[in-house]
C-alpha cells in the first residue's frame, strides 16, 4: 500500500493496517469469529460478521498499540451493542495494560453517524462506556482520534471525539453533534438545508472545526499525512490539559452568539478565534 494513497478511500481494516507497523497487525474478534448484532436480522437488516468494528493490536513505532476503526460503509458506521462493546473493551484493555506497566497506545478511526437506531438504548449505553474508557485511558497515554471522511463523526460519538487527547481531520471530514438530515428534520430546511454541501462543510467540515479549536490537526488526504500527524501527537504524550477540561471557555464564547441569526464561517472563526500554532 503506497504511503501517498488516499486514506479516505480505505476501508476500516485497511486503515488499521496502514497505521500499524508493517507486519504487526493482529485482529481481535475478526470476521471469522462471527460476532454479529442479534438485533438487526429480526428487523430485516442484514448483519455483518464483525458488526462494522475492527479492533487491531500491533505496534506503532515499535511500541504496543491498539487501533480501533469503524467501518463507515456498514449502517453508516452506526454504533450498536456489539460494535460499541468491542471499542469500549479494547480501550479498557489498553488502560489495564498501562496500569500493568505496558505502555499501550490507542488510535480511533471515527466514521460514524452515532447510535444505531435499531439498537438505540443498547447503543447509547455502549457509547457511554466508550466515553468512560477514553477518559480513563487518556490519563496514561494520548488517545488519538482520526476523522477523515466520508461519513463524518456525529451523535454521541462526536462526544467521544471531543474526549480524545488529540483529534486529526481532513478537509473532507465532518464533525457535529447532530447530522445535517437530523437538523433539517427538526428545525426545517430554511434553517439547515442538508443538500447544500458547501454550507454543510462551512459549518461542520474539517477546516472550520480546526479554525474553531475543536481539532488539533488539519491534514491533506493521504496515508503519509495522517500517519505523520498521528506520530507527532504520540511523541507529545499526554497533554497538560484536555480540550474537554476547557468547557467553561467554550460555553463562555457560545453565550456571546446571538442565536437569532444564521451562523456562517466568518462568525464561527471570530467567535472561536485562537492563536495559530
Amino acid at each position: 500500500m503506497r504511503n501517498d494513497a488516499s486514506f479516505i478511500e480505505l476501508r476500516a481494516r485497511e486503515r488499521a493496517h496502514a497505521l500499524l507497523d508493517a507486519g504487526s497487525y493482529r485482529e481481535l474478534l475478526d470476521p471469522f469469529e462471527g460476532i454479529m448484532s442479534p438485533w438487526l436480522a429480526p428487523q430485516g437488516v442484514v448483519p455483518q460478521s464483525d458488526d462494522g468494528m475492527v479492533v487491531a493490536r500491533g505496534t506503532l513505532n515499535g511500541q504496543p498499540a491498539v487501533v480501533v476503526a469503524i467501518e463507515g460503509t456498514f449502517q453508516g458506521g452506526s454504533m450498536g451493542e456489539v460494535s460499541g462493546a468491542k471499542m469500549a473493551a479494547a480501550l479498557e484493555l489498553a488502560a489495564e495494560d498501562n496500569r500493568n506497566g505496558i505502555p499501550t497506545q490507542a488510535v480511533l478511526c471515527l466514521e460514524t453517524g452515532g447510535v444505531r437506531l435499531q439498537e438505540a438504548n443498547l447503543g447509547l449505553a455502549a457509547i457511554a462506556d466508550i466515553h468512560a474508557a477514553i477518559v480513563d485511558l487518556r490519563r496514561y497515554t494520548p488517545v488519538i482520534g482520526i476523522i477523515s471522511g466520508t461519513v463524518g463523526c456525529f451523535g454521541g460519538m462526536s462526544i467521544a471525539a471531543a474526549l480524545c487527547s488529540y483529534l486529526i481531520v481532513t478537509r473532507e471530514a465532518r464533525l457535529g453533534l447532530n447530522g445535517p438530515q437530523v437538523i433539517e428534520q427538526e428545525a426545517g430546511i430554511e434553517e439547515y438545508d442538508s443538500r447544500d454541501r458547501p454550507f454543510i462543510w462551512s459549518m461542520t467540515g474539517g477546516e472550520i472545526r480546526y479554525a474553531s479549536g475543536l481539532v488539533d490537526a488539519l491534514v491533506n488526504d493521504g496515508i503519509n499525512a495522517v500517519k505523520t500527524a498521528m506520530n507527532e501527537f504520540i511523541a507529545r504524550g499526554v497533554p497538560a490539559q484536555n480540550r474537554s477540561d476547557n468547557y467553561a471557555d467554550f460555553l463562555s464564547r457560545l453565550s456571546q452568539f446571538d442565536t437569532r441569526q444564521q451562523a456562517d464561517t466568518a462568525q464561527i472563526k471570530q467567535l472561536f478565534a485562537r492563536e495559530e500554532k
